[in-house]
Formats: structure tokens, sequence, C-alpha cells
């Protein structure tokens, strides 16, 4: 797994790449994202381990996915081949949660891949309201069970068992069962439905 502090000063760089490229003050994506200008600038600066909801947020905000802020800028001379010793892995703070991002660093694609692995008694919430972009995912369950809430609608997972959901609601994932659940993330941007889109 990567050290936490590598990971923190990459986070801050990209965060801080993505927000310019937006045109965005500190203060414009805080009002943007509701995630307060304070901690922006602790995790601008590397300061602060964020939580994967509040990564979640200010990626919601900034019109690109979580797994994008763990990638490097979309350059055309990346390699498309990601080796598994240069996948980041990043664990939750607040749940314990662990996720790899499968894709190539920075090589330009529509889709993105990312393993995760939740642990028993795990629960993850994302409640953010406006998506700048609208994204596509597909929960594939590779080993294990997990409940998945979306908006008003839960569905139980099994091994084998695939969803495929819109990110335009609150979703919780939590593991009821007695080992770690372990699944993939495909995600997908939907470019042609505009800035305006609501998540």
């Amino acid at each position: 797994m990567d050290h936490p502090s590598t990971l923190n000063t990459h986070l801050a760089t990209r965060l801080r790449d993505l927000r310019a490229e937006n045109g965005l003050t500190l203060d414009g994506l805080a009002e943007r994202t509701g995630v307060s200008r304070s901690m922006i600038s602790l995790i601008e600066r590397g300061e602060s381990s964020p939580t994967a909801m509040v990564l979640d947020k200010l990626a919601a905000g900034l019109g690109v996915t979580l797994a994008s802020l763990f990638a490097e800028k979309d350059s055309a001379g990346a390699s498309p081949l990601a080796h598994r010793a240069d996948q980041r892995v990043w664990r939750d703070p607040d749940s314990g949660y662990l996720r790899r991002n499968l894709s190539a660093l920075g090589f330009p694609s529509p889709i993105e891949l990312v393993e995760v692995v939740l642990p028993v008694g795990a629960r993850v919430a994302y409640d953010t309201g406006h998506r700048a972009s609208v994204v596509h995912q597909q929960i594939w369950m590779i080993e294990g069970d997990i409940d998945l809430t979306l908006g008003d609608d839960t569905y139980h997972l099994g091994t084998g068992d695939c969803l495929s959901m819109r990110l335009d609601r609150p979703t919780i994932f939590r593991n009821h069962s007695e080992r770690p659940a372990r699944y993939l993330v495909a995600l997908a941007i939907d470019t042609r439905a505009g800035s305006a889109a609501q998540r």
C-alpha cells in the first residue's frame, strides 16, 4: 500500500491542478462542494488525510470521478499498461476500506477500473448532492457480500452479482457479512450530458 504521506502529496497536487483547470478559488470550490475552505486548504497543502466522503464531494464539484483524484493528468505519452506494483492503493481513514486504482496512470481512457476491499462491519456513505458531470458506475462482486443503498433503493450483492448505476443519488455501501467483501468498480463519465448535470 502507498504510504499515506506520499498519497497526501499526490492528492494535494492533483486537487490544486484540477481546481486551477476549473478556474475555481478555494472559496469557489468550497461553495460548490460543501467542503470547508480550511479543509480544502489543508488537503492542498498535504496536511490532511481526507476521508472518501470528502474526496467524493471534491471530485463531484470538479466534474471528475473519485478514482481520477488518484490518477495522473492525462498524457499522450503515458503507458497503457498498469503493472500491479504501480497501481495506487489508498485506505479510507474513516471506514478502513481499501481501494486500488487498476487503470494505467495518466493514460487517456473514458473508463476507470478500481478494486475495493470493504472490511467486515464497514459502512461507506457518499451523500454528494450535485455532480458537475454525469458518472455511470458498475459494481461487480468478486467475493463476499455487500448491501448497496442508492437513494431509496437497497440491493444485496453476492459473489458474481453486477449492479449498474448512475451516481445521481446518495449511495451507501455496507458489509454486514463475516468476511471482507472484494469488488470491482467500473466508472465512466458521460461527456454528452454537459456541465449542468445533477448527481
